[in-house]
């Protein structure tokens, strides 16, 4: 009898363990009848109990997804390596490619134009589209030979439709490239000719001081920064007054003028002279409004192609793992945007660094004047201000989406929690680009006006000199909203110890941004920028890692994608290596197509041809 009490409360610890655990993991309780908890309960029944209870937990069924359908792996991992590929590797070089061709409008230089009768961005925006054609046919052949386990899902439509974009992206610009537009008049010509972005008393100042470089000269910030051989200890004199021009600097803009009418009068090659004139035909057939129409789309496509192919990216995985579904898209669209965001505004990051938007002062450089770069992008607002109104974006369109799940339900805790993070966003950004406003900053120094307007009466006039300071920005709200999402995701609290610990990895992450991007700071401050070249803050390259990897664990934190963690006995780390190890391979790529697009200019301005299918 004593044994018999003795087990009792022994057996009621195991099954309140078990009730626990299928709790934690969102499972139906389980009634316990009075019955079972009968004196004959034994030590044999309380682990039979137990087992089931367990068995029942890991038993639950699962819908079949692709990922579980065991017939034709082949033909998926076929279509999946091939859209990598052609995604991942061959679309970015062919935009590096297409980019400094879309610069032609905007440079006068021998080598800008012969870049413009370059036949490898054709080439290689053709190889994309066999690539991409390819895996579309393998995933045809997929879906016809298996089941739909994914019922109206987005990646199939999704896929047709990009698919198309490309595809007429691709005809648009072969017209364009063909016929060079309409630059075949000799007006054209002439104003390709007589455009030019940069003044030419820097110019004639820096031929005069450093004659042997100055065939490496004609680039300023249009190419971001890369390759530029410009020494900034020679700004003041290079925009000192014009003098006179010497017979060598006379002799080299005449050559100059007298190349680029050669190669924009330069006949086709013999392989391409038949293509060319059926295309010129079409062309003219068009009309010229509607070509507007169609340069305006080409040129929406190169901006956002990229993004794009993130989402057909991402939408294949959701539905070759099948998730997201029911309510829970709502969870996981909100990872995915969210996260998303984050990943992009690592890559920006990154391309800060290396130089890229140098032109709007956003490489960590002295902003170009009117002078060298157009008024349009003189004008520009800073990236800390960009920042800044993304965050204020964010947090007003967000207050509104946080209980978007749970509608015409009761408001928890948590809703509020994610709502107030929500107004740290609104109220954050629109102080951000309070401080970035130069009128808010003269308005600020209303005070001292008066005392300035009289100045002349007062010794030490150089005391009013405007600080060093107001030369570039310095705004530390974006790292701060950033820095205090990461705290308070790593200690949110969540439905399971997996998705805690994942949920902690991405916040601490940006925890690791912010801090980066104050040491940039630090560095800025003790050296301020003095060049148009990008200065390359080493702290920016840990930003980017941190904001890129951040991002994807964000994506990777859904509800979804955790419970499938757990159910193939997986852990939070998993997650973390892999993503470390993208991120790294991710962000050594973006540098090497940044590489091959300098390699290109280098080449062009060396007057090296490059021909079609060859990389030399």
């Amino acid at each position: 009898m004593v044994r018999r009490h003795y087990r009792l409360p022994q057996a009621a610890l195991l099954l309140l363990a078990n009730a626990a655990l299928l709790s934690a993991h969102g499972h139906d309780r389980h009634g316990i009848q009075d019955s079972d908890l009968g004196t004959s309960l034994t030590t044999t029944t309380s682990s039979a109990s137990m087992a089931s209870a367990t068995a029942s937990t890991s038993s639950v069924p699962v819908p079949e997804t692709y990922f579980t359908y065991s017939g034709l792996s082949g033909l998926m991992l076929a279509h999946v390596g091939l859209m990598l590929v052609a995604w991942f590797f061959v679309l970015p070089i062919g935009l590096s490619k297409h980019a400094l061709q879309a610069r032609l409008a905007n440079m006068l230089s021998a080598v800008m134009i012969s870049v413009a009768r370059s036949r490898l961005a054709p080439a290689i925006q053709l190889g994309f589209l066999s690539l991409n054609s390819l895996g579309l046919l393998f995933g045809l052949i997929y879906n016809h030979k298996t089941p739909d386990l994914y019922e109206g899902n987005l990646h199939h439509k999704l896929g047709w439709a990009v698919t198309f974009i490309v595809f007429s992206q691709f005809v648009i610009g072969l017209l364009k490239f063909c016929t060079n537009g309409k630059a075949n008049t000799e007006a054209d010509k002439e104003e390709r000719l007589s455009f030019m972005p940069i003044s030419t008393d820097p110019m004639d100042g820096y031929q005069q001081m450093h004659p042997d470089s100055v065939a490496s000269m004609h680039r300023y910030s249009h190419d971001s920064g890369h390759g530029t051989d410009y020494d900034s200890r020679t700004s003041n004199s290079l925009t000192g007054p014009r003098e006179e021009k010497d017979e060598p600097t006379q002799h080299y803009d005449h050559q100059m003028r007298d190349e680029c009418l050669d190669l924009a009068e330069a006949p086709r090659s013999r392989g391409f002279a038949t293509a060319d004139r059926a295309l010129s035909w079409v062309y003219q057939l068009i009309p010229s409004q509607l070509m507007k129409m169609l340069n305006s789309f080409y040129d929406a496509v190169d901006v956002f192609i990229l993004v794009l192919g993130f989402i057909l990216i991402l939408s294949g995985f959701i539905t070759y793992a099948g998730i997201f579904k029911g309510s829970n898209i709502f969870n996981g669209l909100a990872h995915s945007v969210k996260g998303g965001i984050f990943f992009w505004y690592g890559l920006l990051t990154l391309g800060r660094w290396m130089g890229c938007f140098a032109e709007y002062g956003w490489a960590w450089n002295v902003r170009p004047p009117v002078g060298i770069v157009r008024s349009r992008k003189a004008k520009v607002p800073s990236a800390e201000f960009v920042e800044s109104f993304v965050i204020f974006l964010y947090g007003s369109t967000n207050v509104f989406l946080e209980h978007l799940a749970a509608w015409g339900g009761a408001w928890t805790a948590q809703d509020l929690e994610h709502v107030s993070i929500s107004v740290m966003f609104l109220g954050g950004g629109l102080c951000g680009m309070l401080v970035e406003s130069r009128k808010v900053r003269d308005l600020l120094n209303a005070s001292l006006a008066r005392w300035n307007a009289s100045q002349d009466q007062y010794p030490f006039k150089e005391h009013w000199t405007p600080p060093k300071t107001y030369s570039f920005s310095m705004n530390p709200i974006p790292g701060l909203i950033i820095l205090l999402l990461g705290l308070m995701m790593s200690s949110h609290h969540q439905h399971s110890m997996v998705s805690t610990m994942v949920h902690k990895q991405w916040g601490y992450l940006f925890v690791g941004f912010a801090l980066a991007r104050a040491v940039t700071y630090m560095l800025i401050y003790l050296s301020p920028p003095s060049s148009y070249l990008p200065s390359r803050p080493p702290s920016e390259i840990i930003s980017s890692f941190c904001l890129i990897s951040g991002g994807l664990i964000f994506i990777a934190s859904n509800k979804d994608t955790v419970a499938a963690i757990e159910r193939y006995d997986l852990n939070a780390m998993f997650i973390f290596t892999v993503t470390m190890g993208w991120t790294a391979f991710l962000m050594a790529w973006q540098i090497i197509v940044l590489a091959i697009k300098g390699w290109a200019v280098r080449k062009r301005r060396s007057g090296t041809p490059i021909a079609c299918g060859t990389l030399a």
